[in-house]
């Protein structure tokens, strides 16, 4: 027999047995895969790159060990260099994925569809910057080993080596803005300031963190448009993260009303507003008045949501109703400017009354104001404090105090 038909029929063989000994083993794995995560995600990730690096290296193989007669020949140097490229590149491939597959399991582990995920998503963050970096060095690492099987390039790297440092600093400033988005992105992603999912306010826009590279973050804005920014941008310039300690974020809703505005009842109007709706998640619910200058008052309703969507709704809910009960029910709260035209005669009668006994003028004022218009005696309700009235509000005073300041707190309590 011709001893190139026999190169020919062992080099089948070797595949041929290559091909059978990878897909039992694909069989035996997938069946194990059944109570195992990795073993599962091995065997979807890692059989084609398996099958094609074992049947690679076994060709590899009988070529090398059946073609001793042309040792030498050109051909069979040929032949065996492009053999030993595809073995190198084939390995590379099953190693990325077989991290791959790692990566995977370890996700796989922490769901991020569960209303408590900031650490879930905080791991999806860093294992998708792992992944790619993980897939870049493998390239990298896998270029340089299949150029340094050519002699000629392993002469030029020797000469290369002396002049490293002179091109390592070119490229350095050449590539300062790309190495200095790729830095920002290993730190965005392992410093916690930024993570997938994310919602934040960024240029004044709204919206969520969809992606996060090494050189750029895409922001799905909430009318469905993309901002894409560099990663250095979060490490230079301040920005905005509602959901950095927790999904459930606080959301206000102003108006400006007239000075006769019944605090007290829209007050209560609020609180009937949100507990009527599911988008309230019951924690707060606060209505102040934060100004009062000029010829208005500024009330501030502050509600709470479960995440940002919810509450969003819930602030333009607010808002509306609000604004139907102040024009529907309370008309004369609306904003208006006022203007005295007359002898004084209004001032005259006004300055009269601040003389009379403190007891007449209180019973003259009660007497002209409505009810719904009355302050109540005593302390204020919880729907007035923010800081105060309830275990919810102790605790969100506690953070902006000094430790000193709530140690004397509790010993004014305890007195």
């Amino acid at each position: 027999m011709h001893p190139v038909v026999t190169t020919a029929l062992v080099t089948v063989a070797a595949a041929l047995f290559a091909n059978t000994l990878v897909v039992i083993n694909h069989r035996i794995v997938r069946r194990l895969g059944r109570r195992s995560v990795l073993l599962a995600e091995l065997a979807t990730h890692a059989h084609r790159p398996m099958l094609v690096a074992a049947t690679v290296a076994a060709i590899q193989f009988a070529v090398r060990f059946s073609t001793g007669y042309a040792v030498g020949e050109p051909w069979r140097r040929t032949t065996l260099h492009l053999l030993v490229l595809a073995t190198i590149a084939s390995g590379a491939w099953l190693v990325g994925a077989v991290l791959l597959a790692m990566e995977d399991t370890t996700l796989a582990r922490f769901r991020v569809d569960v209303p408590d995920n900031r650490h879930a998503r905080r791991l999806h963050t860093q294992v998708v910057m792992l992944r790619r970096v993980t897939i870049a060095v493998i390239v990298l690492l896998t270029v340089g080993v299949m150029l340094m099987t050519f002699p000629a390039v392993r002469g030029i790297g020797a000469s290369l080596l002396a002049s490293a440092g002179v091109i390592g600093v070119v490229a350095a400033l050449a590539a300062q803005s790309v190495l200095g988005n790729v830095i920002a992105g290993l730190q965005l992603a392992f410093s916690d300031a930024v993570r997938i999912d994310d919602v934040v306010v960024v240029e004044g826009e709204w919206g969520r963190i969809e992606e996060l590279t090494l050189s750029y973050v895409v922001l799905h804005i909430w009318d469905d448009r993309r901002l894409i920014l560099p990663t250095s941008y979060f490490t230079t310039k301040p920005f905005q993260n509602w959901t950095r300690t927790r999904a459930a974020v606080l959301g206000t809703a102003e108006f400006d009303l007239d000075w006769s505005v019944p605090v007290q009842a829209m007050r209560e109007e609020l609180r009937r507003l949100v507990e009527s709706t599911d988008l309230w998640d019951g924690r707060v619910c606060v209505l102040q008045v934060t100004e009062a200058t000029g010829g208005t008052v500024r009330l501030r309703a502050l509600v709470s949501a479960a995440d940002s969507p919810s509450l969003w709704d819930l602030r333009c809910l607010v808002r509306e109703h609000l604004v139907r009960w102040v024009r529907d029910q309370r008309p004369t709260a609306l904003p208006r400017w006022r203007a005295e035209v007359g002898d004084g005669r209004e001032l005259l009668d006004w300055l009269d009354l601040r003389r009379r006994p403190a007891g007449d003028v209180r019973a003259a004022d009660a007497d002209r104001a409505p009810d719904d218009a009355r302050e109540l005696d005593g302390d204020p309700p919880d729907d007035a404090r923010l800081f105060g009235g309830g275990a919810e509000g102790e605790a969100r005073a506690s953070v902006f105090v000094g430790r000193d300041e709530t140690a004397g707190q509790d010993r004014r309590q305890q007195d």
